[in-house]
């Protein structure tokens, strides 16, 4: 069955829009056509991290208007087969409201097997558009208390729509975690009170510039695929953000890190 599911946070510098266009990359590659609509219209720049800014000719307001059909608003990622972009508005238009949002993503899930909508942070009125047009949620959150906080809020009001959601804990440090001077991942679970469906490491590698930021042979590509297979199979699996830190080589690990 078709699935539309918003990926959202309480605040914004989480990394959602990366991790959105990461996981719709491993999931498409995996066989699924995938789409990833921008919802975030104004500040939309998931066109921008997936590297397709310059070969938008509509985007998601000339659907809603029918200016053209959803179709040829698409655009192709260049490097996966399967993943395409519906691209956001530059700027607020009142027509696109949660019920026009919703008809736009219906008619894409005759054609695809899943749609990810970039969701505005915090909890304005384009988070609320957002989240009423899916069916399914995906909460990104910091190890941090300001994170999790505002995460908690925002899965009360998905909550109060009726809305399948999970969590994601993103930009976790394991050596930090190991120190205690980060949230350890048992502990935003306990807070949440929920069992997240991924855990994605803190990657120094990341480069913005690249298509969508996570390195496939990194921890955080790693994870993502693990996030991915959660998302497909219903499965838990988790991703050990602290392993690689424990024992005697874990110890100098940690060492040499604080260093850098």
């Amino acid at each position: 069955m078709p699935r539309a599911i918003v990926v959202t946070s309480g605040k914004g510098g989480v990394g959602k829009t990366t991790l959105t266009a990461a996981l719709g990359k491993v999931i498409a590659e995996s066989g699924y056509r995938t789409v990833l609509l921008d919802a975030d219209m104004g500040l939309n720049n998931l066109d921008v991290l997936m590297n397709v800014e310059n070969r938008i000719t509509f985007d998601i307001t000339d659907v809603i208007e029918n200016r053209c059909r959803p179709r040829q608003a698409l655009v192709e990622d260049p490097f996966t087969r399967g993943l395409y972009v519906m691209p956001s508005a530059h700027g607020y238009d009142p027509r696109v409201n949660g019920q026009a949002l919703r008809a736009v993503i219906l008619g894409l899930l005759k054609s695809f097997d899943f749609c990810f909508v970039d969701c505005p942070a915090g909890i304005e009125a384009g988070f609320h558009r957002a989240v009423t047009a899916c069916d399914e949620a995906l909460v990104v959150v910091t190890p941090h208390i300001s994170s999790v906080r505002d995460a908690d809020k925002v899965l009360r009001i998905i909550d109060s729509y009726g809305i399948k959601s999970d969590i994601i804990i993103n930009r976790a440090r394991g050596d930090l975690m190991l120190s205690e001077e980060m949230v350890p991942a048992e502990e935003v679970a306990k807070v949440l009170r929920m069992t997240p469906i991924g855990i994605i490491p803190e990657n120094d590698k990341i480069n913005l510039a690249s298509n969508f930021g996570f390195p496939e042979a990194s921890d955080a590509g790693e994870a993502v695929k693990i996030l991915a297979e959660n998302i497909i199979t219903g499965s838990r699996r988790q991703y050990d953000v602290t392993k690689k830190y424990r024992g005697f080589l874990g110890a100098v690990r940690r060492s040499l890190r604080r260093k850098i």
